[in-house]
C-alpha cells in the first residue's frame, strides 16, 4: 500500500510540537526543575503522573542476565533523598 497525503510517519503534527514548546515554556517561566520539585512535595499523585508519562516503556537490565535492581525511595517531609 503507498503513502498517501500527509506528514510521514514519524514527523510530528504541528499542533503537537506547538502545545509541546508552549507547555515547556511556561514551565521555565515558572522555575523549571524547582517548579517541579515543589509540585512533588505539594501534589505527590499528579507529579507520579506525570513521572509516568515520562518514563520509557520498556526498561532492559544491563547486567549479563539482564535483571534489574528497583530501589525505591519515599520522599516528603522527614524523609531525604
Amino acid at each position: 500500500m503507498g503513502a498517501g497525503p500527509g506528514r510521514p510517519k514519524g514527523v510530528p503534527n504541528k499542533t503537537t510540537m506547538a502545545l509541546k514548546e508552549m507547555i515547556l515554556g511556561a514551565l521555565d517561566k515558572k522555575g523549571g526543575m524547582d517548579y517541579l520539585v515543589d509540585q512533588a512535595d505539594k501534589n505527590p499523585v499528579a507529579f507520579m503522573s506525570l513521572v509516568g508519562k515520562v518514563l520509557p516503556m520498556t526498561i532492559q537490565g544491563t547486567g549479563d542476565d539482564g535483571t534489574i535492581t528497583v530501589e525505591i525511595r519515599r520522599f516528603g517531609p522527614g524523609n531525604s533523598a
